[in-house]
């Protein structure tokens, strides 16, 4: 492959690594600057996101580029990211909910609270099921 080539490469994936690394930072800052913890958690989980996609196209470029040829396995990870992080992201939401509502924060009700007054579980007719 041709010198000019290589350096366009280089260019390329210097800009990635340096945009990924400008995304975290911005993730840290918000995690300093935001008020509440649900506010803290959606800021990083964005622009951890968007760096974790930058690094992987880096990634990409620079071993399509050294091998000659097209090197998707980096796809991998990305994947994985994008299945893990909401699951995550969901499960540390409903935890700051649950430990909220036990310390007796002015949160929203559960949406499957305890039965009305007067009517128990077990008088309850069972869902469209006879």
């Amino acid at each position: 492959m041709s010198a000019s080539a290589n350096l366009w490469a280089e260019v390329v994936i210097a800009a990635l690594l340096l945009l990924s690394g400008l995304l975290v930072l911005l993730a840290a800052m918000g995690l300093w600057r935001l008020p509440d913890f649900f506010s803290r958690m959606h800021a990083p989980a964005l622009a951890s996101t968007l760096a974790a996609w930058s690094v992987t196209l880096a990634f990409i470029v620079y071993f399509s580029v050294r091998e000659g040829s097209l090197a998707l396995h980096a796809w991998l990870v990305i994947i994985v990211l994008a299945i893990t992080a909401p699951v995550s992201a969901m499960v540390l939401a409903r935890v700051g909910l649950f430990r909220g509502r036990r310390a007796g924060a002015d949160l929203p009700a559960p949406l499957s609270g305890p039965p009305a007054e007067g009517k128990h579980a077990a008088s309850r007719p069972a869902s469209g099921i006879k």
